[in-house]
């Protein structure tokens, strides 16, 4: 629900697509709109014209515990309906998402900054795509039963209970539908905190969620994590956290969620290394090659924890690809988000500009080669205000520079050259992450040894981002604890136990 604040720009006639409204959005708890008990209200600016979107709820411990109320007194009666009522409530979610998809796609625009030719791709295609699997999943989904000489064991999946389900300002709907839908798939209720920096979309997810499902089962609350959030990982009612974020909050929820153990899930950084090899650069194979490593390095301007940020090249192809890549680059269409044509857009606001542009400025300090981009666009009004950011191409630094070894979650991408298959590896594994990685390369044995050899949760072989839902999503080291998709999700988001009847005859 929102109320319409103001039109801007001295209200005059635009194209529907194009007009500036500001509303003001409230919690969703137990079925009601309500602001938050303080009354507080946090603003929420388009981070490419810096125009108010909207105003929020400032959520603290007060709100979090009636949504977590409200949660705790529905949630015996929404586990108690089977797994094909709730599969059917999941698919009429997914109609009315899909139904009012182009709304999606302009407000992930909006309230992102990214090109809507992505949003429309990704963001609302996937938000809808991830409901529909789900349903299917659970209507699938059973125990298992294991014979043994004289008695027969099976496991029962119950529901956790509550879950707490914290999503990420990149790609909003999209993640917080892949939390969403598995956790009420398998009979629990759900507290939401989606990022304040994007809460347009989820709050049309409880629009929607509020014509079909019962009051309570879906929660929305709105604030910032150091409040709301952590009141939601502390609660000693929710019995499961599911988190997308940074590594460092990460480690905060990890540290709340362990003093009560509870079930907890963490999707955090990466600094995800693509591997090239010459032989994916031969005259018919490089501009295949070159979409491919384009795309994975900037799309959503760098902010996905799956972008390939480093840029390993076998050295007797490397200065072929390093102008090749670059001069690709340059190219990159940047500016107004609701663009079609836009390739670029802005990145979250300007505070983080701010801090991708240190890790440029420490990259020249080091030495760095800047190969292209490196500066701010210059773009006409309203865009001028925007937090725009070229795409950036960088080499000649040290292997151990904090460029190579830290998540930037930008458009910016380190380039540098290998000559081994062993050498590659230890360059790759180096980092304090594991969560993605990417292999090119005509070979396809060789591509698989690698790709073996790499410590990552998932590698591509000569392409990015093709993702089977029904398969394992997650991170090593730093880059998270538990694995998303398909049965493993489903698993998550419950409580196995085992029931074993002994062939005894009384």
């Amino acid at each position: 629900m929102f109320v319409n604040l103001s039109c801007s720009r001295s209200g005059e006639t635009r194209r529907a697509s194009s007009v500036v409204m500001s509303r003001e959005l409230y919690n969703f708890i137990g079925g009601r709109w309500a602001p938050s008990e303080s009354g507080e209200m946090l603003e929420n600016h388009n981070p490419a014209t810096g125009d108010l979107l909207a105003r929020i709820p400032s959520s603290t411990k007060v709100d979090v515990d009636a949504a977590v109320e409200e949660a705790k007194a529905v949630q015996p009666s929404w586990g108690a309906c089977s797994p094909a009522e709730r599969a059917d409530m999941l698919e009429a979610i997914a109609d009315a998402l899909e139904h009012r998809s182009e709304e999606i796609a302009e407000l992930e625009s909006r309230d992102t900054g990214k090109p809507i030719a992505l949003a429309r791709s990704v963001d609302a295609a996937r938000s809808v795509a991830n409901f529909r699997f789900f349903a299917d999943q659970v209507r699938e989904f059973s125990g298992q039963v294991f014979e043994i000489e004289g008695a027969s064991t099976r496991t029962v999946y119950d529901p956790v209970g509550i879950c707490g389900l914290i999503s990420p300002w990149n790609l909003p709907l999209y993640l917080l539908s892949w939390k969403v839908a598995p956790a009420l798939a398998m009979g629990n209720t759900v507290v939401c905190k989606p990022s304040e920096l994007t809460p347009m979309t989820a709050n049309l997810l409880a629009e929607i969620s509020s014509a079909i499902l019962p009051a309570g089962v879906l929660n929305m609350v709105h604030g910032l994590g150091s409040q709301a959030g952590q009141a939601l990982t502390e609660h000693k009612d929710v019995g499961a956290i599911s988190f997308t974020g940074g590594t460092e909050t990460g480690k905060r929820v990890a540290s709340a969620t362990a003093r009560r153990f509870a079930k907890t899930s963490l999707e955090l950084g990466g600094k995800n290394s693509t591997i090239v090899f010459a032989d994916a650069c031969t005259p018919e194979r490089i501009e295949n090659t070159l979409d491919g490593l384009v795309r994975s390095s900037f799309l959503n301007q760098g902010q996905i924890c799956l972008c390939g940020s480093r840029l390993l090249i076998e050295s007797n192809a490397y200065d072929l690809l390093v102008l090749a890549f670059s001069e690709r680059v340059s190219k990159m269409k940047i500016g107004d988000p609701l663009n079609s044509n836009t390739q670029l857009g802005a990145l979250i606001n300007q505070d983080h500009r701010a801090k991708v542009e240190d890790y440029i400025a420490l990259a020249k300090s080091a030495g760095g080669r800047i190969l292209t981009g490196g500066s701010r666009p210059s773009l006409p009004a309203p865009f001028d205000e925007g937090s725009f950011l070229e795409p950036t191409v960088i080499d000649s630094l040290p292997l151990d520079h904090r460029c190579h070894m830290e998540e930037i979650f930008g458009p910016v991408v380190v380039m540098a050259p290998f000559t081994s298959e062993e050498e590659v590896i230890s360059i790759a594994n180096a980092t304090q992450y594991g969560l993605s990685g990417g292999v090119w390369s005509a070979d396809i044995e060789k591509a698989n040894r690698i790709a073996i050899s790499l410590h990552s949760g998932t590698v591509w072989i000569n392409g990015w981002l093709k993702r089977d839902l029904r398969v394992p999503f997650g991170g090593l080291k730093a880059s998270g604890v538990g694995r998303e998709g398909g049965r493993w999700a489903l698993e998550f988001f419950s409580e196995v136990r085992s029931i074993c009847q002994v062939d005894e005859q009384f």
